[in-house]
């Protein structure tokens, strides 16, 4: 083999060494013929790189497991393992860290040319070498790899932000479930009985948290407060509103509700419901810094007569269902809390009778889209309360939600949704 000696012109090339940090530093040569790795390793040296050199396929690879050379130099023809079998081992070898790949062959035909991309070299050099050209090759190769390694700094760089981003949502989403429970937990009792009347609720926000909010608190004797909040948005800076709106609207703390006037004997009555939308429109434009707005719909019910007061704000029209299956949306509609001050609300009233019962939703039900972005609308609320008639208390929320599933052809809705129903059964005289 060593007449190969003679086919290797090697000139000398003046270079500067590399100067970039990133940039390739050890080459790896690989020949049987000493004579040719002596003459390679000189001009490689003087090129500024750190030269490292084998006899034979073998040898290299146990090198190139301890150095990781940068490029590699490495005769086709050897005796034992050949070029390209230390090529494909190389490439299984290196890993992430990639290593250019020069074949010295005196190959030229296209078919082997192939044989050696497809075992994994970068590119050739034909016998005899010409210096000028090899420098070229390990020019090319240089830029390549400090491109590759770029990438894969780069790469590293998003995949640590990544798993910062993962860390960082871990924890949001760890605090978010910790807030669902919190405001789920504002909603004290889902269902409650009284003696002429049930009351239930139900709330599902489409996020983890949302801006919907359901409740009802004594109001004095014989008279029960339900409310129906749907804050703009759904998100947390809207369920930290139907937190500060929650207590405003408190069961456990009446002289802190403002639906409530403490009387001289020490009990409450509950104010006019349209006073109460003005007193929270105030307290929101005075006292919240907060571009938030909100729908409401407050209702007064005497448990005794079954008559029924309510203000409306922009929130959907209540539904009463009386006995024989009828329905009842009716409303002044008005104006969302917290948007203009100054504004006035209207009273409205109702009688249940036993046998009635009254819903209060959130346009989140309402406005619900179908695949065709058709919304139920009331004419859909009143069709699933005449599938419904026969259901009742938390089992009515139940088949409504599914139904509005259904409906809506997903299990995630667009919107909150939320609603109180209260039954009403009378007085065992009435009955």
């Amino acid at each position: 083999m060593n007449t190969k000696a003679r086919h290797i012109h090697v000139e000398q090339v003046p270079v500067s060494p590399p100067t970039d940090a990133a940039a390739p530093q050890k080459v790896l040569v690989v020949d049987d013929s000493k004579l040719q790795r002596k003459i390679l390793c000189s001009s490689v040296k003087r090129w500024g790189f750190e030269v490292f050199e084998a006899a034979s396929g073998e040898e290299a690879l146990q090198i190139a497991a301890e150095v990781q050379p940068d490029l590699v130099l490495s005769d086709w023809m050897m005796p034992g393992m050949n070029g390209l079998e230390f090529c494909n081992a190389f490439r299984q070898l290196s890993g992430d860290r990639y290593g250019y790949f020069i074949l010295l062959t005196s190959k030229s035909e296209k078919n082997e040319i192939a044989m050696g991309l497809e075992a994994g070299a970068d590119d050739f050099v034909t016998k005899p070498v010409d210096a000028n050209e090899l420098r070229a090759r390990i020019k090319a190769g240089e830029r390549i790899l400090l491109m590759q390694r770029e990438l894969t700094r780069k790469n590293d760089l998003i995949s640590e932000t990544l798993d910062e981003l993962q860390r960082v949502y871990n924890s949001l989403d760890s605090d978010l479930l910790e807030a669902k429970k919190l405001q789920q937990s504002l909603i004290r009792e889902r269902n409650k009985s009284f003696e002429t009347g049930d009351v239930s609720l139900m709330l599902r926000s489409s996020g983890h948290v949302g801006g919907d909010l359901v409740g009802f608190f004594p109001a004095g004797a014989g008279h029960l407060g339900l409310f129906s909040i749907d804050v703009s948005g759904h998100g947390i800076s809207s369920a930290l509103m139907t937190a500060r709106l929650a207590g405003y609207l408190s069961a456990a703390a009446p002289d802190q509700n403002v639906a409530l006037q403490r009387l001289d004997d020490g009990s409450y009555a509950f104010l006019p419901p349209e006073i109460v939308i003005e007193t929270l429109n105030d307290l929101v434009l005075d006292e919240m810094e907060t571009e938030h707005y909100f729908t409401l719909l407050l209702a007064d019910v005497d448990l005794v007569t079954g008559h029924v007061r309510m203000a409306q704000a922009g929130h959907p029209h209540p539904a009463i269902q009386r006995k024989d299956g009828t329905i009842e949306q009716e409303g002044p509609g008005g104006f969302p809390v917290g948007l203009m001050s100054g504004i006035s609300f209207t009273q409205f009233e109702t009688k249940l009778n036993p046998g009635d019962r009254l819903l209060l939703l959130s346009d989140g039900v309402t406005e619900c889209p179908n695949p065709q972005g058709e919304m139920l609308e009331e004419e859909g609320v009143e069709e699933m309360m005449r599938d419904l008639r026969d259901v009742s208390g938390p089992a009515f929320f139940e088949a409504m939600l599914w139904k509005l599933e259904e409906f809506a052809v997903i299990q995630t809705f667009p919107d909150d949704v939320s609603g109180i129903l209260f039954e009403y059964h009378g007085t065992e005289r009435e009955k």
